[in-house]
């Protein structure tokens, strides 16, 4: 087992087909994309495959540089790793030369090991196992977490051997979808992403509601679009808003529309609105200023877009570390309701009248 792979980039320079294993969900994968595109890069003759939760191959299979976004079952709870059988054979059978894993989770490292690449390299996660030398040879020591995702995941790389460029985003939207899109949203417009992946992540719906009435009251020609995942309890709060405001100048994205199509919404807006998910980093690669509304917990600052177009405000939450959260009974983050509408309005406002840069 080598903590210091070094020479992994010289080994594997001739590789013809590399393998990504991530099991990302969407925001792990849109940070996934750069070390992606430096990985085209370095080895411009390969043939690049990921493979990643369902929702994060559906945006993968948007970057160019990757020629097959494999899909990955996952649900909550997830299935142990060897239920795929089919999935991991198919996986094997590809012959992988090299395969590249961001995580170091043991899920992903027993993936990463059935794939059968001939040289594999893993960052070395939180835990250590005896077993872990015998499943992937190379791995490289944790990034500090003062750096974004994205540029860990890059460093991983240049820990291997790599060369580094500016990282890259480019995302290529199918026609299909930017078409389709045209003719519903209004451009340029406002998006709000309600949702997160637990309601401990996420704004009050009165919250947002209020924000919304005081952005149209302040400029007639502000125009919203809201989304929200195909979930039950998403589509619920989505419609509660949209009843709530009661304005043609709101339109809710439809509930059939997929990562193509919310990505291309995305593109037509001028600034994004929401909390801790995966849609902040999709707005966050395609250009998009933001305003997130966060939890204050240790990692925050890992995963909260930076630059100048981008804002965000946090709340101190004294449960972030509790197993059973008095809040999760509720459905309420006591601490993200401390934040009033009007402190986001203002940084809204703040962001939409600084001349627009490119993301730092």
């Amino acid at each position: 087992m080598s903590l210091e792979p070094a020479n992994f980039y010289s080994r594997t320079s001739g590789a013809r087909k590399i393998i990504v294993v991530d099991l990302g969900f969407l925001g792990d994968s849109v940070h996934l994309i750069p070390a992606l595109w430096e990985l085209k890069r370095n080895y411009p003759e390969a043939c690049l495959h990921t493979v990643s939760a369902s929702v994060g191959a559906e945006l993968l299979r948007l970057a160019p540089c990757v020629e097959r976004a494999w899909a990955f079952p996952l649900a909550a709870p997830s299935p142990p790793w060897w239920r795929h059988w089919d999935l991991l054979r198919s996986l094997r059978r590809e012959r992988f030369d090299a395969a590249f894993n961001f995580s170091g989770a043991d899920r992903t490292i027993f993936v990463t090991a059935f794939t059968g690449a001939k040289q594999r390299v893993a960052r070395a996660g939180g835990r250590k196992h005896f077993w872990q030398g015998w499943l992937i040879r190379d791995w490289v020591p944790r990034q500090p977490k003062t750096l974004p995702v994205y540029e860990q995941r890059r460093q991983l790389l240049a820990a291997c051997g790599l060369a580094l460029a500016t990282p890259k985003w480019e995302l290529r939207l199918p026609d299909s979808a930017v078409k389709q899109v045209a003719t519903v949203i209004p451009e340029p417009a406002i998006h709000f992403s309600l949702n997160a992946s637990t309601p401990l992540k996420e704004w009050p719906l009165e919250h947002w509601i209020e924000l919304a009435r005081q952005l149209l009251a302040s400029d007639a020609d502000y125009r919203i679009i809201a989304s929200g995942s195909r979930t039950p309890r998403e589509q619920e709060r989505l419609r509660a808003f949209g009843t709530a405001l009661n304005d043609p100048r709101v339109k809710l994205l439809p509930e059939t529309w997929g990562i193509p199509e919310l990505a291309a919404a995305l593109k037509r807006c001028r600034v994004h609105v929401g909390g801790d998910s995966g849609v902040l980093h999709v707005a966050m690669a395609l250009g998009l200023a933001t305003v997130a509304i966060f939890r204050d917990y240790a990692a925050k600052d890992e995963w909260l877009p930076r630059g100048p177009n981008h804002r965000h405000i946090t709340s101190p939450c004294p449960s972030i570390k509790l197993t059973s959260p008095p809040c999760l009974a509720q459905n309420l983050a006591r601490c993200l309701q401390e934040i009033a509408p009007a402190q986001v309005f203002a940084l809204l406002r703040e962001l939409m009248h600084t001349p627009a840069r490119a993301n730092a």
